[in-house]
């Protein structure tokens, strides 16, 4: 059930075994976190990004960024949202390019998804039938 996204400079992510990042990741996140389900993932490349000494077209100076957020259903303490926040980390930094593993920004954010979050369809609700979990006919 957890929902990832993944921003990540545009150098960073040309280079970036996504595939590969992303079959370590997801485990880790069942495991750690204790979710049930599949986790879904969104990788988004970031064509503009300004900031560690890099230019707007982020090619020029600076080496990037990666930014990993967790979305869980409330309930998990800081606690160990704090230690799937440092595992993700490790994680993302050995999966870096070497080129860009020393100078590259990089950070996680585990959060609770919000009371208003529905998920269509669930293990609950045929695909075909169901309505959105949350919501009473």
């Amino acid at each position: 059930m957890p929902h990832l996204v993944i921003d990540c400079s545009a150098p960073l992510a040309d280079a970036l075994d996504r595939a590969a990042l992303i079959e370590e990741l997801h485990p880790l996140v069942l495991a750690d976190s204790g979710s049930t389900g599949v986790c879904k993932t969104v990788f988004r490349r970031a064509e503009t990004y300004v900031g560690d000494g890099a230019d707007a077209d982020g090619r020029s100076g600076g080496n990037g960024f990666v930014h990993v957020e967790v979305g869980l259903m409330p309930g998990r303490s800081e606690a160990l949202k704090a230690r799937l926040s440092e595992r993700i980390l490790t994680l993302l930094v050995a999966h870096l390019p070497a080129a860009g593993a020393g100078g590259a920004t990089c950070s996680v954010e585990v959060r609770d998804l919000a009371g208003s979050y529905r998920l269509f369809p669930t293990a609950r609700s045929p695909r075909r039938t169901g309505a959105p979990v949350g919501v009473r006919p």
